[in-house]
């Protein structure tokens, strides 16, 4: 009985740390937007993107408007976007956006995790090649006629659709991201989950079970650093 409850303790506290790491990077889109673009949402594109994120993994309403609040503050530090690339074990190229007050720190902190981990820090457009922006969206699936859907959000450019009984999810060239972004907030019979600019592989490495777990105890550790918002990698 006594381990069944440890389990479960221990699975509670992750998910809890999943979450609250979630509102921390949550709270930094929120801190950049206002900083790059004001504290309304309404002529703030990247902090509607950002305000509609927070909600979309439960942030509570007062801390997305306190995280506004305290990014509108001239005492509050700015923070810069950085992106780091870099190799992994095994030759899998692995790049990570970061949102930081403190860029020396942070670029010691990710060469020290691809060091201890198998891997090396790469110079700044080294990985150009193997990564392509695309905006990904995440809709709710809720009784939405898929054909008509997928005609109308063609027009707005979308590249490629996935659809299963509880989410949409459509990809959109990089430089259509702001049309589809708009399309879709014009549209009051869904709910968009998420808006991303992501990096998707233009390859893949496929490893093997083992390679895997080496290759992901990197990417582990560089999620869990602060200063670190998204890891992507090339492993199929």
């Amino acid at each position: 009985m006594g381990r069944i409850f440890e389990k479960r303790k221990h699975k509670m506290f992750a998910r809890f740390d999943k979450m609250a790491k979630g509102f921390t990077r949550a709270g930094k889109e929120i801190a950049i937007a206002v900083k790059l673009g004001g504290s309304d949402p309404n002529g703030n594109s990247r902090l509607r993107v950002a305000i509609q994120n927070a909600k979309g993994i439960n942030m509570p309403k007062d801390r997305i408007e306190a995280a506004i609040k305290r990014a509108s503050s001239k005492d509050e530090k700015g923070l810069e976007e950085v992106i780091y690339e870099g190799k992994g074990p095994f030759g899998i190229g692995i790049l990570v956006e970061c949102a930081t007050d403190n860029p020396t720190r942070t670029v010691a902190n990710v060469r020290m995790h691809f060091n201890r981990n198998g891997g090396e820090l790469g110079k700044t457009g080294s990985l150009d090649y193997l990564f392509e922006r695309k905006g990904v969206f995440t809709i709710k699936n809720e009784n939405i006629n898929m054909e008509e859907f997928e005609f109308e959000l063609i027009d707005y450019g979308a590249e490629e659709i996935e659809s299963d009984e509880n989410e949409i999810i459509v990809y959109t060239a990089f430089t259509d991201f702001g049309a589809m972004q708009k399309a879709l907030e014009a549209k009051t019979n869904i709910t968009v989950i998420s808006s991303e600019l992501e990096r998707i592989p233009t390859s893949t490495v496929e490893l093997t079970d083992e390679q895997m777990t080496e290759v992901m105890a990197l990417v582990d550790k560089l999620e869990e650093d602060d200063d670190v918002q998204k890891v992507y990698h090339n492993i199929k």
